[in-house]
């Protein structure tokens, strides 16, 4: 026989290899075949592992594989080497429905039409209502007394509108462009704010009540007193919170840079500022005609109590609307409208505001007081009691009334209540209680308004000394408060930010957009690496002998 040509030998070594190749796409076929029957619906996918001898492999495997990957919606084919020289197998997943999509928490909840806290919205409704006709009205009579021909009240009316107001609208006009001024200052060195408020607040204040000292008259000398007195405590405070600096001006950075995503989103605070600005000099001017009304103290006393709710309402509106801009980015990744984030926290959610505005501060102002009553306890009976008492009433007011509230509020369209339980719940459940608690973004805050207030006094009082001496002590006080009021105002959008930025990691801690701020400082908090002093959440257990 004569020897076979090789050329013919290697033609039929492919056609072998080939006729391989097509038994396994007829297996694929009749597996496919036979899953249909079984009772697998068309639409659903698996993954199919083929096995390959390494004989049989070769360089037509590639592109077999592509085309049976293409064919009738089958899935990639992993191909795995016998004899355990290759990759495992890959695992078979549970087969998912085409088009189909991960549960999520239903987009519904994010449009609630409902009305929050109905009754703290009326009863705020009702107390604006007779707070603006009882100022226009204020305004009608010191306007009437001062072009009343010469008598007592005339005489002591004009004096007021000439030595009196001016100082005070001067102080008005000053907070407005200190309230923007600040705001625009953090969102654009946010980690160099932090230091420079803490310890503005320090100096401003110190200069503040020394000059008050100086003018020596008695009712100035004991509002300098006091503010020399609050210096002193926030420069310790200063101190005292220099560890956290560093990672609250992270947390101010991070949480400030969806801001530049949204435009407008500055709008609903310069609103909110413009119409207080407003609102102040219309109160200013009220405030002369309360002074000849029936019980001048009281009235006086409601219409200070009337601006403080007023301008927190109004602050927090700025909130809310920030709020859900904000939190709906970090957790749908949702662009949402301002304007319609404004109408909604302006109308559904106004009485949450409302209900809030009368709370948060007292929390506040509860939250200082445990901190102070938990480092004077020691082993006094009467501080222990104290301390364990108010630490208790402390424990209920977290959980059910809190700052954080407003992002759920905004988000959610929940009730204040209900709010604050189920961010708290959160925070519990991601192990954040105590980077919470020791959380210093809204001291600073408070304490920029501080410092307005006391540049406004500075301001105000020097005129005031210097043109009619005998009302300095009154003009410093009402230049202090509305200085303070509205900064609180324009300060809404940075710390509306922050309180996103927390409670958005504790329901979405995986998400892309955080980075590792909050997982790092919970690691530190955890291994004792990181020493704070927080708000106890329950009191300590002392064993006395």
């Amino acid at each position: 026989m004569g020897a076979i040509d090789p050329a013919i030998e290697a033609e039929a070594g492919k056609q072998e290899k080939r006729a391989e190749v097509e038994k396994e796409e007829k297996k694929l076929k009749n597996i496919e075949v036979a899953d249909r029957k079984d009772g697998v619906p068309r639409g659903e996918k698996e993954v199919v592992v083929v096995s390959v001898d390494p004989s049989v492999q070769t360089h037509n495997d590639t592109a077999m594989a592509s085309r049976l990957q293409t064919q009738r919606g089958v899935p990639p084919i992993h191909v795995v080497m016998q004899h355990g020289s290759g990759p495992p197998a890959m695992p078979v997943p549970v087969p998912v429905p085409v088009g189909s999509t991960p549960p999520q928490v239903p987009l519904s909840t994010l449009n609630s039409r409902n009305y929050t806290n109905k009754i703290s919205l009326f009863i705020f409704l009702l107390h604006f209502t007779a707070a603006a006709l009882g100022v226009c009205f204020f305004v009608y009579k010191a306007i009437q007394g001062a072009v009343e021909p010469h008598t007592h009240r005339s005489e002591k009316d004009k004096r007021l509108l000439q030595y009196w107001v001016p100082p005070i609208e001067a102080a008005v006009l000053l907070g407005i462009i200190l309230a923007f001024s600040w705001q625009k200052a953090v969102r654009t060195w946010p980690e160099f704010m932090v230091s420079f408020i803490l310890w503005a607040s320090f100096g401003i204040t110190m200069a503040a009540g020394i000059m008050l000292l100086c003018f020596s008259l008695p009712a100035t000398a004991g509002l300098g007193v006091a503010l020399i007195l609050f210096s002193i405590g926030s420069g310790l405070y200063a101190c005292w919170v220099t560890r956290r600096i560093a990672f609250t001006g992270k947390v101010f950075c991070q949480s400030m840079q969806p801001v530049c995503k949204f435009k407008g989103l500055n709008g609903p605070a310069y609103l909110m500022v413009s119409l207080g600005f407003f609102w102040m000099l219309l109160w200013c001017l009220a405030v002369i005609g309360a002074l000849d009304f029936y019980y001048p103290p009281l009235t006086i006393i409601y219409l200070v109590l009337s601006l403080a709710w007023t301008a927190e309402v109004m602050r927090n509106v700025t909130n809310l609307t920030v709020s859900r801009v904000i939190a709906l980015y970090y957790l749908r990744g949702m662009q949402c409208n301002t304007q319609f984030s404004f109408q909604r926290a302006i109308s559904l959610n106004l009485g949450s505001a409302c209900l809030g505005s009368l709370f948060v501060p007292s929390i506040e102002a509860l939250r200082i007081l445990a901190r102070g009553l938990n480092l004077l306890e020691g082993e006094d009976e009467f501080m222990f009691s104290c301390a364990h008492c108010c630490l208790h009433v402390m424990e209920s007011i977290f959980n059910y009334g809190n700052s954080w509230a407003f992002v759920h509020i905004a988000a959610y369209g929940k009730g204040f209540v209900a709010a604050s339980i189920s961010t708290w719940r959160q925070f519990q459940q991601q192990g954040m209680e105590e980077l919470v608690d020791s959380d210093i973004t809204s001291s600073v805050c408070f304490l920029t308004g501080v410092s307005s207030g006391a540049l406004c006094v500075i301001l105000s009082a020097s005129w005031t000394f210097a043109t009619y001496k005998h009302y300095t002590a009154t003009v410093s006080l009402i230049a202090f408060f509305v200085g303070y009021l509205m900064t609180r105002i324009g300060m809404a959008l940075p710390q509306a930010c922050i309180a996103c930025y927390y409670v958005c990691y504790a329901e979405n801690p995986n998400s892309r957009l955080f980075d590792s701020t909050i997982p790092d400082r919970l690691e530190r908090i955890r291994t004792s690496r990181e020493p704070i002093a927080p708000t106890p959440r329950f009191p300590h257990r002392i064993t006395r002998t």
